[in-house]
């Protein structure tokens, strides 16, 4: 029997043990140190003691929680050892003799599947791989070694689609089917999205789109042993297992919470307890002993500031209650109003044509809409951004794009609210909040923010003379960042420091490559394809 979709609610967050005045204090303190969180919940003896939403994001809004996906994925390992189906010791290779390889090699003896769950498996894959034209298990069994399967911890998104793929191989069906009656149902969860290879795999490292609170339930569910609701949902020795440590990770950025400790696809907190963890810090955080779940979405790309700022406030929330606090929070600051130019008569409903970049276009590197967070994971991306015309017609702009094969059209608030609609891109539909500012007479901001992501696409486009027009784009979390996120990754991959740090500052020059200045002008005929009718 199907779960009630939502949790039940404290009549005041000190009534389920929680600070208002704290969480007030921690909200104000983010905002402070300019991290983005997206929404916060925070559960305490079973009732949610509180939420905040950052507009445009709100309790409906299912958010891309990256590699969160990978404790769904584990719990479904869980799920099938005690079912019979498999068990940690079985062989990779058991459920995959169509891609064994010609020449034998006695290391896949050792690569089981609890070297998969704790990242021990050995495998190095390469992470610039165009997922979109490759076959991943294939790609997975002939990627090079790094090291003997078991004998250290290192931290592969492949290994947990792996896990993915032997789900399907063992039950004859894709995970969330799998999850649906044994999860999803018993704990009130809506059938996600969940983005899948070709063959309609789930990526199971990444890619799983679900609602703060159903994360939340995920959580409440792990913190009381597997029951949810009285009801055992989740065996309870997959429960101790999984959130206990499994492997040493104390050389993976030490002093942070990535090296202490890792079980399966759940990491342990410096303060207790454990975690599932996203990049860009989404958090399912537990506090046994205070009965406690703190869970967040956010766009904050060093994960370990995001959590530095939770330490700073839970769980003193919980152990400093006051009686009369209230908990608010400032409405998020509305996007930006100008003055329409003149210049507006000159563009409207004409047509830019942009020359694309030959060397982006060769290495699969589009310049998109989406922001740089979402295209360099989707397996299949879309194309550079090719045509564009606006139509402005005063207090709201249509901003119609083409790239790769995809047109779209979408309505921009000009007037200090966003305009809500949906766009597809890279054969994936997104809800998206948008608007335009004029930064001067010349230069207008386009701001595009798919609500289920964790990013945001800015495009200032400069009108100049002789009809000519450059578009310069960026990405909020800022691709610098991103690439500076990766660097413990590149620590472990590259065992020599020197030419380990030599390749993290050629990173550092990618951003200006990768989202470079795109030059383009007025045309008086349209491409063939850009569908006047859209």
């Amino acid at each position: 029997m199907a779960a009630s979709k939502v949790l039940p609610r404290a009549r005041t967050p000190q009534s389920a043990g929680v600070s208002a005045k704290i969480v007030n204090e921690f909200l104000a303190e983010a905002k402070n140190r300019d991290l983005e969180y997206h929404s916060l919940m925070v559960v305490r003896n079973g009732k949610v003691a509180l939420e905040w939403y950052n507009a445009p994001y709100d309790k409906d809004t299912t958010h891309m929680v990256y590699s969160v996906s990978k404790s769904f994925t584990s719990t479904a390992i869980g799920f099938a050892i005690s079912e019979g189906l498999l068990s940690l010791d079985d062989k990779l290779l058991d459920f995959f003799p169509d891609y064994t390889p010609k020449k034998p090699d006695e290391r896949f003896e050792k690569l089981t599947i609890r070297n998969l769950l704790r990242m021990s498996a050995g495998k190095q894959p390469s992470f610039l791989s165009d997922k979109s034209k490759i076959d991943w298990i294939e790609d997975y069994i002939n990627a090079p070694w790094g090291f003997e399967p078991g004998e250290k911890f290192l931290y592969i998104n492949e290994n947990i689609f792996m896990l993915s793929a032997i789900i399907n191989r063992v039950t004859g069906m894709c995970m969330r089917d799998y999850l649906e009656p044994r999860l999803f149902e018993p704990l009130g969860i809506d059938y996600p999205v969940w983005e899948t290879n070709e063959n309609g795999i789930e990526a199971g490292g990444w890619g799983l789109y679900i609602k703060t609170e159903d994360l939340a339930k995920f959580m409440l569910c792990y913190l009381n042993g597997g029951k949810y609701k009285g009801q055992q949902v989740i065996p309870a020795e997959w429960v101790k297992e999984a959130t206990s440590v499994q492997i040493d990770n104390s050389y993976n950025r030490p002093g942070t919470d990535s090296s202490v400790g890792y079980g399966y696809c759940f990491w342990m907190n410096k303060n207790g307890g454990y975690r599932a963890d996203g990049m860009f810090s989404q958090f399912g955080i537990t506090f046994p002993e205070h009965n406690a779940v703190v869970v967040c979405t956010a766009s904050i790309p060093v994960e370990q500031d995001g959590l530095d700022c939770i330490w700073d406030f839970f769980p003193k929330a919980f152990e400093e209650v006051e009686d009369e606090a209230k908990f608010e929070t400032e409405p998020a600051n509305p996007p930006a109003f100008s003055e329409h130019p003149a210049r507006e008569d000159e563009i409207n409903n004409r047509y830019i044509k942009f020359r694309k970049k030959i060397l982006l276009d060769l290495v699969g590197f589009p310049v998109s809409v989406l922001p740089m967070a979402i295209t360099y994971m989707m397996s299949d991306r879309a194309g550079n951004i090719d045509m564009v015309k606006f139509d402005f017609n005063g207090e709201e702009c249509t901003f119609k794009w083409s790239e790769g094969d995809e047109t779209n059209k979408i309505p921009l608030g000009m007037d200090g609210h966003y305009r809500y609609s949906t766009m597809t891109l890279g054969k994936t539909e997104f809800k998206v909040c948008a608007n335009a500012t004029w930064l001067d007479d010349n230069s207008l901001l386009v701001s595009i923010r798919p609500i289920q992501t964790v990013g945001k696409r800015n495009l200032i486009f400069s009108f100049l003379p002789k009809d000519k027009v450059t578009m310069m784009p960026s990405s909020t979390p800022y691709v610098g960042d991103i690439l500076s996120s990766l660097g413990g990754f590149f620590d472990q991959i590259i065992p020599v420091k020197p030419v380990c740090e030599a390749f993290k500052k050629f990173l550092q020059l990618l951003p200006p490559l990768v989202e470079p200045k795109h030059h383009g002008k007025f045309i008086e005929k349209r491409k063939s394809d850009f569908n006047e009718n859209l």
